[in-house]
């Protein structure tokens, strides 16, 4: 037989040395274990008894034994505080979500009370604007604009039903917007003043100057036809005149400024980014010439002839 290799020889040896130490050492386990049930059987059935005497041999071991096993007692502590502080940062954390979703609904709340807001400052703007008492209006709702940098109007809710006719003119709660062009049964358009289709007469004030103002597509309407330049300076107020019936006179429409160019254009009184209601003026315009006759001579007197004699007229 081959002979066997040093080191397989003694890993054996070793094994066998390790067998022997578990063989002797397995009969000193038995007898502490056994030692170990017993002493627990027997504080079991000690504790159980129902004896004076044992409830004071129990009393004595507990007032001897639980003072000097705090040390003992402290990991359990410890382990009973972190779950505390576990739970309590749970806790913690929730109210913590919670309190985030309500600030989330309360800045919604903070928006929607911002508009409502801006929404009734415009309206008690619209209240407070001093008008002819002899103009009576309609406030209708901004429904949409055009959204096209070639045509600047806006869409009102009130229509023909509301008595809304073609030309009157439309004012946010400062100063003139537009006029109506286009109406329907239950809508209106409104040409704003920066539109190219836009031309109306304005006074320049206080030199009294009457001029043109008219669309662009920009947020500056120029100014048109200006006899004297040197009597208009930025910053003079600039209102409707009334000419031609189009719209009434005195309605704010904003102040004179120059652009880069050095062209003098307006800058509108009115609030063009946030126009949500719009007030329509009934205007008829000025009143239409019946009788030609009785403004250029009083009835019942004769032209004067081409020879300077007085003719006289019969009384019908």
């Amino acid at each position: 037989m081959p002979p066997w290799p040093v080191g397989q020889v003694r890993e054996t040896r070793l094994a066998q040395d390790n067998d022997r130490g578990n063989d002797q050492f397995r009969p000193v386990r038995r007898i502490l274990t056994g030692l170990c049930i017993a002493a627990l059987l027997a504080l079991f059935l000690v504790w159980r008894i129902d004896s004076p005497r044992v409830e004071r041999l129990r009393s004595d071991i507990v007032d001897t034994v639980l003072p000097h096993m705090d040390w003992a007692m402290t990991p359990v502590t410890s382990v009973v505080k972190m779950s505390e502080n576990f739970r309590s940062y749970a806790r913690i954390y929730e109210q913590n979500r919670e309190l985030r979703r309500e600030l989330q609904q309360m800045k919604a709340w903070k928006e929607a009370a911002l508009q409502l807001e801006q929404k009734n400052a415009r309206l008690l703007d619209l209240n407070n604007v001093k008008l002819d008492p002899k103009l009576t209006y309609v406030t209708g709702v901004v429904l949409a604009d055009s959204g096209s940098p070639f045509r600047q109007s806006v869409l009102l809710n009130i229509g023909r039903r509301d008595g809304i006719r073609e030309g009157w003119a439309a004012m946010d709660g400062i100063g003139l917007v537009g006029r109506i062009s286009g109406v329907g049964d239950e809508t209106a358009r409104v040409i704003l003043l920066t539109d190219t289709a836009s031309s109306i007469p304005v006074t320049i004030q206080p030199s009294g100057q009457k001029v043109i103002l008219t669309g662009d597509n920009t947020a500056l309407p120029r100014i048109d036809f200006l006899e004297t330049a040197e009597l208009v300076r930025p910053g003079d107020r600039v209102v409707s005149s009334g000419d031609g019936g189009v719209f009434p006179a005195g309605l704010l429409i904003g102040q004179v400024a120059k652009s880069p160019d050095q062209r003098l254009r307006v800058r509108l009184a009115a609030d063009y980014g946030r126009l949500e209601f719009l007030r329509v003026l009934r205007y008829d315009g000025v009143g239409a010439i019946d009788d030609i006759g009785t403004m250029v001579r009083p009835v019942g007197v004769a032209p004067v002839s081409p020879s300077g004699e007085a003719g006289t007229v019969a009384n019908e």
